[in-house]
């Protein structure tokens, strides 16, 4: 094996292997490829900006896992995977953006040279860096079928190691740093794209525990802060313009560490907030109490929005859709697992060691408001929040 530093201990990248292995059998796949980069790290340790360009994981009935991709990524692999070089196995630059030849192709030809030729095939279908070009050359070059293992992989992970845990404990104390660089510096006249950047300087800083200090690392989304009525708007990101007294700004961010996210959204006021938004904080702040209750072992993701949305309905205020999303090892574009979500008609189980985002933002039509926790299930009572900061809206003259 490689001698190559390793974020978690071989044996738990061995047991990974083996719950992929058993989900796969369940599903009937033979041979698995993922494209996904948290998928990727979370099999094989590697961690790169290449998700651009077609790259991926085949995972077979025997042996371990094989990293597929562009030759100059290859060489990181080599650096980042505990897999021996046989296992690491590039394609050439041509292949690159090309409208003669296509990467899927070389893939093919080596899940035959694996001798997996007739194997049933499993691809994520559902998958921001699996596009449908790549779908229909595949189908087209490989002799077996291929069966659609979207979420296979993703929903392996929803149960987090305590290295895992301990990793998302690290970016929840740099989430903490963030707003507390966010209320520092915040004030009217500000320029929104320096208040970002002093986000960005917190969040890469990092932060301290027990054991020493660490550095943080680059978030799947970037920092998301709207002011006013663009609160009322839940994915807008930031610009030059400067902050005006008079306005509420949400901030939703997230900590990083090793790839491991803790979002933690608050809202900021510059000057006195309305009294509708005051009287929302209170029925959020109750909300938000209930479901931290609800999210209990053996309860479901539905009984934690139903908590919610039984407080909103009380208080008279409108809202739909779901409130939270789980969390753990992520690439841009988004830092939830896509597994659950925590809205009333999912009923999935929860269990000790999931991790989730507990976002249960409003916006309005003046207004928005955000307000959410990263939320650890326990082994029994009420969920853990990974963050300590304090829960409420924000108010600064």
């Amino acid at each position: 094996m490689p001698n190559v530093p390793l974020p978690f201990a071989r044996d738990e990248y061995a047991d990974r292997l083996t719950k992929v292995r058993t989900a796969m059998a369940a599903a009937g796949i033979e041979v698995l490829f993922t494209c996904d980069p948290s998928n990727m790290a979370w099999l094989t340790g590697y961690d790169g900006w290449s998700f651009y360009v077609h790259q991926g994981v085949l995972i077979g009935p025997h042996g371990d896992p094989v990293f597929w991709g562009r030759a100059m990524d290859a060489r990181g692999a080599l650096r980042k995977c505990y897999m021996a070089e046989d296992d690491i196995v590039p394609y050439t630059d041509d292949y690159v953006m090309s409208s003669e030849r296509h990467a899927m192709s070389h893939l093919a030809k080596l899940i035959v040279d694996r001798g997996w030729a007739k194997a049933c095939l499993g691809v994520e279908m559902e998958n921001y860096y699996y596009s449908a070009r790549a779908h229909q050359m595949l189908s087209e070059d490989h002799a077996g079928t291929l069966r659609d293992a979207s979420l296979l992989i993703n929903w392996c992970r929803a149960v987090k190691s305590e290295t895992e845990i301990a990793f998302m404990r690290r970016a929840a104390r740099i989430v903490e740093n963030m707003h507390t660089a966010i209320f520092e510096y915040m004030r009217p006249g500000l320029r929104k794209n320096e208040l970002v950047a002093e986000i960005y300087r917190a969040g890469l800083l990092g932060g301290e525990d027990e054991e020493g200090t660490f550095g943080g690392d680059y978030p799947a989304i970037v920092p998301l802060l709207p002011t006013g009525l663009d609160a009322t708007a839940a994915h807008l990101t930031w610009d030059d313009q400067k902050l005006e007294a008079g306005a509420g700004t949400f901030f939703e961010i997230a900590g990083c560490y090793r790839r491991y996210h803790a979002p933690l959204c608050r809202t900021v006021f510059l000057g006195t907030p309305p009294k509708e938004m005051l009287a929302a904080e209170e029925a959020l702040q109750e909300g938000i109490a209930d479901s931290i209750d609800a999210a209990r072992p053996g309860n479901t993701a539905g009984d934690v929005a139903r908590a919610f949305y039984a407080v909103l309905k009380k208080c008279g205020i409108a809202r739909d859709g779901r409130c939270g999303y789980p969390i753990g090892l992520s690439y841009p574009p988004d830092w939830g697992e896509r597994t659950f979500s925590i809205r009333s008609e999912d009923e999935t189980v929860l269990c000790p060691n999931m991790t989730f985002h507990l976002m249960p933002a409003l916006w309005m039509d003046e207004w928005g408001l955000e307000i959410t926790e990263p939320l650890l299930v326990g082994t029994s009572g009420p969920a853990t929040c990974l963050a300590d900061y304090p829960r409420k809206l924000f108010v600064k003259a």
